[in-house]
């Protein structure tokens, strides 16, 4: 019987157990999908924890890369024996054997294995969201990004980079910070000693920046608004230190504009998807942004790698080997 973590309340990683779990064949527009590599991302916190509620009992993780093993009626997209991969809900990648959505699901060619695959797809189309749609980075930009040593972070180095973007990244420890410039982040802030704006505007020479890239959330989010030049755009796209208190519409001073963007409301169409996967697969392929799987965890200690995730013991990408 295939294995698959599931959650049956709200809490922390000990929730999560790891049980049998019967598979039946996919329905119509259905895919049965075997596992090889399963993403951990900071989302799945959030499933867990309960920020974002779901009804339970419930599988867990938006992430996965594996083989297709049976298709079900009306599915013309992928057939038995493609390797796929994924970023979407429902959840329940955490697992060895799942039926999925076909119109979810993107083909990856031999070229990218499956831990690759499995690392990059949320945190990559993530990336490539905010610099291609929520905000579109132009060459000679600077910029700044919150947690540039975790995994989106280290994605978004190189590729702005590629871009021909000065990124100005936020770290958490020295060790971060060398890393962190090891992938193409250009200056680096230790924003647990230094005050950030008072950086941004030394190494931007008091221009500050015209948006900034937050996942990080109620601790740093006034002093992303404080960075941001008159008309600039801060990007919150997550809530590691927890959710952004309610704000003044006053605090937006020098016209600034704020947005909460998902992954999900950019793929919701299939063209989007297609677009976006293919731009990431083609940075991937070509070599100009490589994915750092800094930690593998079997897929029965996924309590231990949200352990090591929650306490920011982690860089780069982590996957579950099922």
């Amino acid at each position: 019987m295939p294995k698959a973590i599931r959650v049956t309340e709200v809490g922390g990683p000990e929730v999560m157990k790891y049980v049998d779990v019967e598979v039946g064949p996919p329905g119509p527009g259905e895919v049965q999908v075997h596992h090889h590599a399963v993403g951990l991302n900071y989302i799945d916190v959030y499933f867990r924890n309960g920020l974002y509620p779901q009804p339970l009992p419930a599988g867990i993780g938006l992430e996965g890369a594996g083989v297709v093993t049976a298709v079900g009626d009306k599915v013309t997209s992928v057939k038995v024996g493609d390797r796929v991969a994924y970023s979407d809900r429902p959840p329940g990648s955490y697992s060895q054997l799942r039926n999925m959505p076909a119109a979810l699901l993107v083909k990856i060619p031999k070229s990218i294995d499956f831990d690759t695959a499995a690392a990059m797809m949320l945190k990559g189309m993530t990336v490539q969201y905010l610099f291609r749609r929520t905000y579109k980075l132009q060459r000679g930009q600077t910029i700044l990004f919150h947690a540039a040593a975790g995994g989106v972070g280290l994605i978004a180095m190189q590729w702005a980079k590629a871009l021909g973007v000065t990124v100005i990244g936020t770290v958490g420890s020295e060790e971060k910070a060398k890393l962190a410039r090891e992938f193409g982040c250009d200056h680096t802030i230790l924003y647990k000693r230094e005050n950030v704006a008072e950086r941004v505007r030394e190494i931007t020479r008091g221009e500050m920046v015209p948006v900034v890239y937050d996942s990080v959330g109620k601790d740093t989010f006034q002093a992303s608004l404080d960075c941001l030049q008159s008309f600039g755009l801060m990007v919150s796209f997550g809530n590691a230190s927890g959710p952004v208190p309610p704000m003044a519409l006053s605090a937006l001073k020098g016209s600034l504009y704020v947005t909460r963007p998902t992954l999900m409301a950019h793929t919701a169409r299939r063209s989007n998807l297609d677009e976006m996967s293919a731009d990431l697969i083609r940075m991937v392929s070509s070599g100009k942004v490589k994915i750092p799987i800094d930690q593998r965890y079997p897929l029965a200690e996924a309590a231990q790698a949200h352990r090591d995730l929650e306490a920011r013991a982690t860089t780069g990408a982590t996957i579950l080997v099922p």
